[in-house]
């Protein structure tokens, strides 16, 4: 609620019954979007503000495939010694031209230019752990801004581990993801259509598909003011 997110995220998973192929995730994706009751399914979910219903059948996918490779939160690591937080974890505030009340945090997730953007690796920065952290973030429309990083990193902390499947191997012992995450973007006849109609960082789709269980969860968000009840 207090990140303008609230009624606007969410998470659906859905079982399917054939083996997955990651370099069939194109397909998959289209024959996701396609099946009748993922699309009952989500127009069930949609409000008219919030979403847009799939009434019209989808035509063609794009699908981009985000690395999925971290057991731990120790990518953050950097975050906490290059000047970006005090030593308290509190944000350092810092000025912009155009928003009034900005801080060193959100420039180094926003700004190729900043210079703590590249503190966190170009690798690290695609990975899908560092992804959703930078959305929780920037949050929604009239998002209130968190005075430390404790809140952000606790939050992703807990979806990610609620989204992302883990093994151990018996043998080494060494953890590893088993998902497969890939961004998508729907179209129907009309042009985009889902996660919206018009590109907006904040309005985004991932596919999270465990191939032993063979679940696949839809997380997605679209940008605009979150609900202000429970």
């Amino acid at each position: 609620m207090k990140w303008s997110m609230l009624g606007r995220i969410s998470a659906e998973s859905y079982s399917f019954d054939q083996r997955f192929y990651p370099h069939s995730s194109d397909r998959f994706a289209l024959c996701f979007f396609r099946d009748p009751d993922v699309v009952s399914s989500l127009s069930r979910q949609m409000t008219a503000e919030a979403w847009m219903p799939l009434d019209k059948p989808v035509v063609s996918v794009d699908v981009e495939p985000v690395p999925c490779t971290q057991v731990s939160m120790e990518l953050f690591d950097p975050i906490y010694s290059c000047g970006v937080l005090r030593p308290s974890g509190h944000v350092v505030k810092c000025f912009h031209d155009v928003y009034p009340d900005y801080d060193e945090l959100r420039q180094m997730l926003q700004e190729e230019d900043s210079e703590h953007y590249y503190v966190v690796g170009r690798e690290e920065r695609g990975e899908f752990l560092f992804r959703l952290f930078k959305h929780l973030c920037l949050g929604g429309e009239l998002c209130q801004y968190e005075d430390t990083i404790d809140p952000y990193i606790s939050t992703t902390k807990q979806i990610y581990k609620d989204l992302i499947s883990a093994q151990k191997d018996p043998e080494t012992k060494k953890i590893s993801v088993v998902s497969t995450v890939f961004k998508v973007c729907a179209y129907d006849e009309s042009g985009q259509c889902y996660p919206g109609r018009r590109e907006e960082e904040q309005t985004f789709a991932y596919l999270i598909v465990d191939p032993f269980k063979r679940h696949v969860t839809l997380f997605y968000h679209c940008y605009g003011v979150g609900n202000f009840t429970l």
